[in-house]
């Protein structure tokens, strides 16, 4: 690596490179020689039948499926949605190697349905005003991100429950109570990726059609683990109860109490509850004043006050200040 770096500095030390030009050649670097290095480890990893070598491996994949926590605690959304392809290409990587290693499968998951929301679907939000064709385009990609999050998290579901996800189209609730409280945030994931992909898909009849697979699955991590990730199911469900198909009684009411729920587990230092029922509830019930207050109260929260859930407060902070920003085209406001 350092021979590499000396002679790039000589073949450049003559040039004076703008601070763009500057980071783009250490990016190229990174990627000629960090990608190749990692990728060559891995087939050397992979290439030998050692027993302590496959060990080394599954160390090395364990590591990797962790470090969705050293992006969670990061104060820099851009800096991570430019880290991101090569992170998630890294553990793809891995899989082609492990393909049952469920550490990878639940990162994936989670790493695609997190960076199709953040960096993908948030932006086509942002450019429709401007540009409807790139936003629209924007849209079919992260469509294609969930559903590759939705693959895998089905593939980290069967990993650990033989039939699985044979059997979840068919009979959804039968095939969800297969799963336990250690499936839970595979549950939860797939779900997310799923219902974001339908929600992407309303011209999809055959993706809308299965709802009944996203709904059991949610309502299963629930049952077995309300509190999950500071009561991320319950803010899951807030958005979901306003849609949910045939279900009794006020949807509002419905949401509401997920609502109530999740701001007590969370301890009240997540945006994400707020944005949830500033978008669903507020903005269906044209109640203009409660959507101020919630999003208010969304940017009031200081995200180092909880470093783990850091950068998913930036993220939603973005949306809320964007969603404010339109609030003359969601609300019928008197003059």
């Amino acid at each position: 690596m350092f021979a590499e770096t000396d002679e790039l500095k000589a073949r450049h030390g003559s040039r004076r490179l703008s601070a763009r030009r500057r980071a783009g050649s250490v990016s190229r670097l990174f990627l000629r020689w960090w990608m190749p290095a990692c990728l060559g480890a891995l087939a050397w990893l992979a290439s030998s039948g050692c027993s302590i070598h496959r060990y080394a491996f599954n160390q090395f994949s364990d590591a990797v499926s962790q470090s969705g926590a050293v992006f969670a605690s990061d104060d820099d959304p851009e800096l991570v949605k430019a880290s991101s392809p090569f992170s998630l290409k890294l553990i793809e990587s891995l899989l082609n190697e492990n393909p049952r290693h469920r550490g990878l499968l639940l990162a994936a998951t989670s790493g695609f349905t997190q960076y199709a929301f953040a960096f993908v679907q948030e932006e086509a939000d942002e450019t429709e005003a401007r540009d409807l064709t790139e936003a629209e385009a924007l849209r079919t990609r992260a469509k294609r991100l969930y559903l590759r999050a939705q693959r895998y998290g089905l593939r980290g579901l069967e990993a650990g429950h033989a039939g699985f996800a044979e059997a979840l189209p068919a009979h959804p609730r039968e095939a969800a109570q297969r799963a336990t409280k250690k499936d839970v945030p595979l549950l939860y994931w797939t779900a997310c990726a799923w219902a974001g992909a339908i929600s992407l898909s309303k011209d999809n009849p055959d993706l809308v059609a299965q709802v009944p697979a996203v709904e059991a699955l949610i309502d299963r991590a629930l049952e077995l683990d309300e509190s999950f990730d500071h009561g991320a199911i319950h803010g899951f469900l807030i958005a979901y109860e306003m849609n949910r198909p045939g279900a009794a009684g006020d949807p509002a009411a419905r949401a509401r109490q997920h609502f109530e729920r999740a701001m007590a587990l969370s301890g009240g230092k997540e945006a994400a509850p707020l944005l949830a029922m500033a978008e669903s509830v507020a903005v269906q019930k044209q109640d203009v004043k409660e959507f101020d207050f919630l999003l208010q109260q969304a940017l009031a929260i200081n995200p180092d006050a909880s470093p783990e859930t850091r950068l998913v407060n930036l993220v939603m902070q973005r949306r809320a200040r964007w969603l404010l920003s339109r609030k003359s085209d969601l609300f019928l406001i008197a003059p």
